[in-house]
């Protein structure tokens, strides 16, 4: 039983890493990629959630990793599918089809610096 609620912790932990993780790399992302912007804090970890989730989903349904380069360019254009499509769930985040883009190149190289997976 406590190998069960020890694991449950453990993946509770991992994913509230993920998130913390996913906000710092989205934030400097949205600093330095032309098109994007995230007006608040609260935006900021709304679009966390919602980048978790979606990448969560994609992961389960496909079974593809999300990350711009942890499939080619497969996980690219997901990666830049999914930083697009959080403009439609969050209110304070805007981002172009080419910042997308461009978006998930610096994500893909802050990401791979930052330790922990993000996306």
């Amino acid at each position: 039983m406590e190998k069960v609620e020890h694991k449950e912790r453990s993946s509770v932990v991992q994913f509230i890493l993920r998130l913390v993780v996913g906000a710092v790399v989205l934030a400097i992302t949205a600093y330095f990629t032309p098109g994007f912007s995230i007006s608040s804090w609260v935006s900021l970890a709304i679009a966390a959630v919602v980048l978790a989730v979606l990448d969560l989903l994609v992961n389960m349904i496909s079974g593809i990793n999300a990350a711009p380069f942890g499939r080619g360019i497969s996980g690219f254009l997901l990666a830049a599918v999914i930083i697009y499509a959080i403009k439609f769930f969050v209110p304070g985040y805007n981002i172009t089809l080419l910042g997308a883009l461009i978006g998930a190149v610096v994500y893909g190289i802050v990401d791979a610096i930052i330790p922990g997976r993000a996306m």
